[in-house]
């Protein structure tokens, strides 16, 4: 991956605005995300992730990628004899007899994820991965509409992403299971202390080793791409983060809206709005179909590093 902002370039060839690769002067898409080149920035700092075109090719390495169809697109790879990719088991949609299929090895980060007493194991990435190695065809694609977004990742690059976005990655890029620093302690009516998760319970650490790889989310409607700078920060909806790169500082933010109900004591749950502050620098991908986060309870406030009352 080249790190140069969009429009710089040394040669003839274009810089793309979402992976920051070079894009020869021929092409109309990028060869190594899929996207068009000729995409504009609103005012307010934010680009859209184009849907990937039916047909567009992919590469990274020897390996070679084409993503085909719109509504539930399907991510076909040609494999190399010493190429592999891993997904979930229930992402694997045809695989040519030629194409050799195992168990993935478990992290260590599974078991360690999981804080004894309290949460459970991941669930959402299941603890036993499938590899497809090479050589040979392979096809994964998800079971419910949806885009599908290209990640290259330069030797040595780290993202974030929330659950249910992964569908899967080829065989130079680890993984590790973390346990989600958005929670919180709430109180019931009854009194009993729990813990609340709105961004999920847990997220997952993806990094490229000693050479370049692709990782490929799912993600509902449309998906929204932002850089922050240096000590700049935006709140988004806790259920709409994709990915985000990990340089940027993510913890939580509350508003509370001042009601007639109770406008001179701490306000019932239902009276909040739960934000996630995300800090530069560093790039964020974000998702216009989210889950909203849970409104009930009363929470801890000496868990939230901000809060603001109006």
């Amino acid at each position: 991956m080249v790190a140069l902002k969009a429009g710089q370039a040394g040669d003839d060839s274009r810089i793309c605005r979402y992976c920051r690769n070079r894009v020869p002067p021929e092409s109309y898409s990028c060869p190594a995300c899929g996207a068009p080149v000729d995409i504009r920035v609103t005012g307010s700092g934010w680009m859209e992730q184009p849907m990937i075109e039916s047909m567009a090719r992919i590469s990274c390495g020897k390996t070679r990628c084409q993503i085909a169809g719109t509504l539930t697109p399907a991510a076909e790879f040609d494999l190399a004899p010493d190429d592999w990719i891993y997904f979930a088991p229930h992402a694997l949609l045809w695989a040519d007899a030629a194409i050799t299929l195992e168990a993935a090895p478990v992290p260590p980060s599974y078991d360690q994820a999981a804080r004894p007493g309290h949460d459970p194991r991941p669930a959402d990435l299941p603890r036993r991965l499938l590899e497809g190695h090479g050589p040979g065809h392979i096809g994964v694609s998800e079971n419910h509409a949806g885009e599908l977004i290209a990640v290259p990742l330069a030797a040595g690059q780290t993202v974030h992403i929330r659950e249910h976005q992964f569908l899967c990655a080829t065989g130079s890029v680890s993984y590790r299971y973390l346990r989600s620093p958005i929670h919180y302690r709430k109180y019931s009516n009854r009194g009993e202390r729990e813990y609340e998760y709105p961004s999920g319970r847990y997220h997952y650490q993806f990094t490229a080793s000693r050479r370049p790889g692709l990782l490929l989310l799912h993600a509902a409607g449309n998906v929204f791409v932002r850089d922050l700078t240096e000590n700049e920060s935006i709140l988004v909806e806790s259920g709409s983060p994709v990915y985000w790169e990990d340089s940027v500082q993510i913890s939580m933010h509350l508003e509370y809206m001042r009601t007639p109900v109770a406008p001179n004591r701490r306000d019932p749950g239902s009276y909040r709005t739960i934000w996630l502050r995300l800090g530069g620098p560093g790039r964020v991908a974000v998702q216009s179909v989210h889950k909203p986060a849970e409104e009930t309870g009363i929470p801890d406030h000496t868990w939230f590093p901000t809060v603001k009352r109006w």
